[in-house]
């Protein structure tokens, strides 16, 4: 499973202040609660495409050696979000962030992903990168899905072994309908607001975004949910955020400002009464050796059982309290 919450930072100085927060939050839960992307595509102004790419490598670098964590035993995700594939600053990005601190991310988001075809150009031109003794483990990828035909091709690209996760984007989507659907879908409609085509309520986006989660649920693969611009309303974070979860089958969700973090964590959050729950019909099935038990009075076989388990595995990694029953099915929070 990822962290429930991918935090995204271009600006030097947001970037910075984003993963001491990580730091912070890492020791207040006792696990990595969210992932900071360091932006070399929206971050980068003009012409600085590779003062930015040499400024996300060294700052990956710089967690990947911070003393406070390390210490702790706490381990940090950091990412970083090239050019696309057939951008001109793509292959100067892979150079210098893959190839100067491989060893310090957790992943690399390529954006403006149309075809199965780009994925393939973007792992050819990362595995070239790596250099030797850089990293034990090949590098993920996670996927920016931006437009008509690339949701489209959804499955096959949620297929691919080294994707491990689709993204939506969102404002792209709209605007690649050239004025079809309305600015209103890139928002978020008031909550007594029963008309307005949100991106909840738009058809095409709706479509857009449960077509990407059912490809990531397909193969295996965690659909994370696209930008609420909506930057320091709290309560539409995490009502959007919830309806994400609740409704759209999506497990992560980007942040674009810090003020969003913790409302999408606590959306995704799962309650202390299904956490309870979750981990009593655990430890009962355990001790039936997985054949079907009831509890409450309610029949449970092993396709409860693995709902109740992911269940368990998102309240571990949202830093939640797990019962002691089910507690050693977890690795300790601080490895």
């Amino acid at each position: 499973m990822l962290p429930v919450c991918d935090h995204y930072s271009g600006v030097e100085a947001r970037m910075v202040k984003s993963l001491q927060l990580q730091a912070d939050m890492a020791q207040e839960f006792g696990v990595c609660v969210f992932d900071v992307t360091l932006d070399c595509e929206d971050g980068a102004p003009v012409g600085g495409e590779k003062d930015q790419a040499n400024m996300v490598a060294a700052l990956a670098n710089s967690t990947h050696t911070a003393t406070q964590l390390i210490a702790s035993g706490l381990r940090r995700r950091v990412g970083a979000r090239l050019h696309a594939v057939d951008h001109p600053a793509f292959s100067a990005d892979v150079d210098i962030v893959v190839g100067g601190a491989a060893q310090a991310l957790s992943y690399i988001m390529v954006p403006k992903v149309e075809t199965l075809a780009d994925v393939q150009t973007a792992v050819a031109a990362i595995d070239a990168a790596v250099r030797p003794g850089q990293r034990t483990s090949e590098l993920p990828l996670h996927v920016l899905i931006e437009s008509p035909a690339a949701v489209h091709r959804a499955f096959e690209i949620a297929a691919h072994p080294r994707v491990q996760s689709l993204s939506f984007g969102l404002m792209d989507f709209v605007s690649s309908h050239a004025g079809a659907i309305p600015h209103t879908a890139m928002g978020v409609r008031d909550q007594a607001d029963g008309e307005t085509l949100d991106q909840f309520h738009h058809p095409l986006v709706v479509r857009a975004k449960l077509d990407i989660a059912s490809a990531c649920h397909a193969a295996g693969k965690v659909p994370s949910h696209c930008v609420v611009t909506e930057l320091r309303d709290a309560g539409v974070v995490e009502r959007s955020a919830h309806t994400a979860a609740a409704s759209f089958g999506y497990t992560r969700m980007w942040s674009i400002h810090p003020s969003q973090i913790r409302p999408i964590l606590q959306a995704f959050t799962p309650s202390a009464a299904d956490v309870e729950l979750a981990a009593r019909i655990v430890e009962q099935a355990s001790l039936a050796e997985w054949a079907p038990i009831a509890v409450n009075g309610k029949l449970h076989d092993r396709a409860s059982f693995r709902y109740f388990w992911h269940l368990l595995e998102r309240a571990n990694q949202t830093g939640c309290f797990v019962p002691e029953p089910v507690r050693m099915y977890f690795p300790s929070r601080g490895h």
